[in-house]
Order: structure tokens, then sequence, then C-alpha cells
């Protein structure tokens, strides 16, 4: 089995010959966001190099039908219902990956919705040039259009409190580097990668971060116990993310859809060893350090955080729920209904919403700043306790 790019493996080494051991979150953002050969931003020919889709490592719920686009330009416009119309509603999608979620809303929305896609303007955030040029293909009928589609390299640009809309995100954040910490004897030690005798091996070392000090204490204060020998993820770009996007929103919604838990769930007993998983030709591992920056990494979301960490930056939660119920209170049954029993499209559909697979595993969080405790249609259905998402619930406040 291969160890990995031969290029990236040189700038990863070379890195910990000049420093030392690493963290894994370090590891991770190497593996996958280099800027020449990472898995997300190395050069690929075509489709068939495309790490996303069917061809590739794995696929997302807009590789298999376009109904959580149709479902997601519903909502919004129910959101731009709620913010009075504005002349200038903002979508901001957040790593957009083949550009079909966003391809799928621009034409549900041109079709159905003419008076509010007049004053819709689209906004991908994508450091990847790679991934920008799959995008800009998908949406090539409507570059034309001045403004209706735009691209920003990240958000740190956007001004505080100038976005009125919607930020949006699909399988975003279980790509982000994840620390590893580990409970040895009461205490946490973090996992950094090392390179010895051909091979990456990990080292335990005192943590690097005093913020994953604090999100230990707060999964302690929400009655999380990890035993000794656990081993798990934490997701501080995740936190950081949160805030610059609480940060940016001035009256709308943010609706994050992933896969994850909240943290009463996602730190249970029963996951000790973490929930870090490799994708390679759509077979999974728990092999990060093989094939290193030609398979994808992922973890799962800590909701709880997101939640959390938003409530103290400005956002409130709206609602937590799972994608097939999001699906379902927006009318994919009455879609679902109009297929044949047995066609391609109607598999498709029923895949989004199977409850042993996309349906319960993908979660929905929506949060909301300058709007008054909106009722979205999205959220008609919720299976789960929102008290289980932020420290104050956790507490009985």
């Amino acid at each position: 089995m291969s160890l990995g790019d031969p290029q990236l493996l040189r700038e990863i080494t070379g890195e910990i010959q000049r420093t030392g051991p690493i963290t894994f979150a370090r590891f991770m953002e190497l593996a996958l966001y280099h800027p020449l050969h990472g898995y997300y931003m190395r050069g690929r020919e075509d489709d068939a190099g495309e790490p996303i889709g069917w061809s590739g490592d794995f696929y997302t719920s807009s590789d298999l039908h376009p109904a959580l686009a149709q479902s997601l330009a519903r909502q919004v416009r129910q959101i731009d219902e709620l913010l009075g119309c504005p002349d200038r509603f903002t979508v901001l999608e957040m790593g957009a990956g083949k550009g079909l979620l966003a391809r799928d809303f621009l034409a549900d929305c041109e079709v159905n919705a003419e008076p509010f896609f007049a004053r819709l303007h689209y906004v991908i955030i994508e450091r990847s040039l790679v991934m920008k040029a799959f995008q800009r293909r998908q949406l090539a009928p409507w570059m034309a259009s001045a403004g209706r589609v735009s691209w920003l390299n990240g958000l740190e640009g956007l001004a505080t409190g100038g976005l009125v809309g919607v930020a949006l995100s699909n399988e975003l954040v279980d790509a982000f580097p994840v620390h590893r910490i580990r409970v040895d004897q009461g205490e946490a030690e973090e996992v950094f990668v090392d390179y010895e005798g051909g091979r990456f091996c990990e080292r335990l070392r005192p943590v690097s971060n005093p913020e994953l000090l604090q999100y230990l204490d707060r999964l302690t204060r929400m009655g999380v116990k990890l035993a000794d020998g656990y081993t798990t993820e934490m997701n501080l770009h995740a936190m950081a993310w949160m805030r610059e996007v609480a940060r940016i929103l001035g009256h709308g919604v943010v609706i994050t859809i992933d896969y994850g838990h909240t943290a009463p769930d996602l730190y249970a007993p029963e996951r000790g060893n973490g929930t870090l998983l490799c994708y390679h030709q759509h077979q999974l591992s728990e092999h990060p350090y093989v094939r290193v920056g030609c398979q994808d990494m992922t973890a799962h979301v800590d909701f709880s955080a997101l939640a959390t960490i938003g409530q103290e930056s400005g956002l409130q939660v709206t609602g937590f729920t799972n994608q097939m119920s999001f699906l379902i209170g927006l009318g994919v049954e009455d879609k679902l209904a109009s297929l044949e029993p047995g066609s391609s499209e109607f598999e498709s559909m029923v895949r989004l919403l199977r409850p042993e697979g996309m349906g319960r595993t993908f979660k929905v969080l929506v949060q909301h700043k300058g709007l008054d405790q909106p009722e979205l249609d999205g959220l008609r259905f919720k299976p789960f306790f929102e008290s289980s998402l932020t420290l104050a619930g956790a507490n009985g406040q």
C-alpha cells in the first residue's frame, strides 16, 4: 500500500525534520489542503480525477439527487420572506464541492421564484483552484449575469454584520483538520505525528493549545467523562469557523448540514477510538498514515460545540434535526409520490431519506440572528431534544 503522494510526503517529512513531531491537526491540514499537493488542492485533468462523485472516493447528497438543493431553495425563500424580501439577498455557500448543490439551487429558483431570483446573489467560499474550476463549469449558465455568482477565498475579508441572507454549508465541517486527544490516567495528552524508519508514527505529548483544555472542560460540565485510553477528535477549526460565520451575519440564518452528533453522543463510551475515517475509491478505513494526499479524511461533527460557540458569538439556535426530517418538512414526500416506484430517480431520492443511511446520519443545525425565533418548515419535525446541544441546556438552564 502506497504511503502517499511523493511530493506531499517530502513536504510533511521535511517539516517534521525541521520542527519535530507535528500535531495531527497540522498533519491533516497538509494532507488535505497543502496549496499544491493536498488532496483537495492538487490539479486534476478531468472528472475522472475528481475526489467527489461516483468516479471519486466518496459521494454527497447532491451527487444522488437535486432534492436537497430544491428543498433548501424552498427553505431559503421562506427565510427571505421572514426578512422582508430585502433588495439584495445573499446565499453564502462555504465549500461548494463540485457546485452541484449551487447549480440545482439556482435552477430551482430561476424556474419557480423569478422575483426572488432577481434579487439573489450566490457567493461561494472556496480556496481550491481545482474546485473552483469544477464549480464554474457547473454554474456557467449564470456566469453572464453580473453579480449572480461570485467567489471568495475565505470569510476574513467580509464585513462584520454585512451578510443579509443565508450562510450555508453541506459536508464542510467534517473535513476540517482535527486535533486528536488521548486520555491517560485521567490526564489528556495530544497525538503528534512523527516520521521514523520510513513511516509515520504517533507520539503522545502535552496538549498544544489551551483551547483544547477549555473544550475538555466544556465536555465535563455537560456531564461527558472520557475514560482512560479514550481517543477522540476535537475540531478547533470548526469553532473558529463558527465565530467567523457569526461575525459576518447581520440578519439571517445559518444552515449547517453534516454527519455528526451532539456532544453526549459523539463522546459516548462506545466511541473510544474516535470517529476519524479515511475514504479512497468508496472504501473506508481508519488508516490516515497511508495514501497521504490521495485519500479523504473526515471526523464526525460536534454539533454541541457549533451551537455553543454560535450562542457565545450572537447566534441563536433555531432548531436541530436530521436530513430526513428536514426534507420531509419541506415537502419532499410530495415529490417522491409523483415518481415511479423502483425508478432510478425514485431510488436516489429514497437514499437521501433512508433512516439507516443518509436520512438520520446527516444532521441539520439551523441558527439565526436578527430574527425573532423564526418558525421554519424544515424544522417542523425535530427528533432531538435541543437541550442536549448546549452547555446551558445540559445543565437545565
